[in-house]
């Protein structure tokens, strides 16, 4: 299978990465179904970014009928903050497949998160961003990269250090 590498990706795009049909059976998958945070890819280069060594930019429509918003919490509908968490790591991993990285994402910490605002049904668009400040890819394959995540224009999240590695064994992690 040739990947075809592309500077932005759609829903279609992502739901194949779930499957393996993106990045192949070796690669990385995204989450599938519910757990996919993200609706596209808007922009991924490995030369941008805050520190010039790769950026991703993805986003997600907002809609009252999420799935979370009926259980986080029930009279209060938020959308759980460590779900926004879930898809910075998620872009960290995407993008080292992106790059030619090989193996299962794991995420293996974040610096420090701060949540400065919330996601409620009655916003438009999440935006995520994200800014690598190392990508390794040999032996040991990882990206680090700081992230943030908006809520229709406004800064609500931002996440340091945030650590996805490749496995090609993950029965002992």
């Amino acid at each position: 299978m040739t990947f075809e590498r592309k500077s932005s990706y759609t829903k279609e795009d992502l739901i194949k990465s779930g499957n393996n049909e993106l990045f192949g059976i070796d690669g990385p998958p995204l989450p599938s179904d519910n757990m996919l945070m993200m609706d596209r890819v808007v922009e991924m280069n490995e030369h941008g970014g805050q520190y010039e060594k790769g950026y991703v930019e993805a986003e997600l429509d907002i809609n009252p009928d999420l799935w979370f918003f009926k259980c986080h919490f029930k009279n209060d509908p938020v959308m759980p903050g460590c779900l926004g968490l879930d898809a910075m790591w998620q872009l960290v991993g995407f993008y080292l497949g992106w790059v030619g990285g090989k193996g299962k994402g794991r995420a293996l910490g974040v610096g420090e998160v701060k949540f400065t605002g919330q996601v409620l049904p009655t916003a438009k668009k999440v935006t995520y961003k994200i800014h690598f400040k190392r990508v390794i890819n040999r032996r040991l394959i990882m990206g680090i990269g700081d992230g943030e995540v908006f809520v229709d224009g406004k800064l609500i999240y931002q996440a340091t250090d945030l650590k996805v590695g490749l496995f090609q064994d993950t029965t002992a992690f």
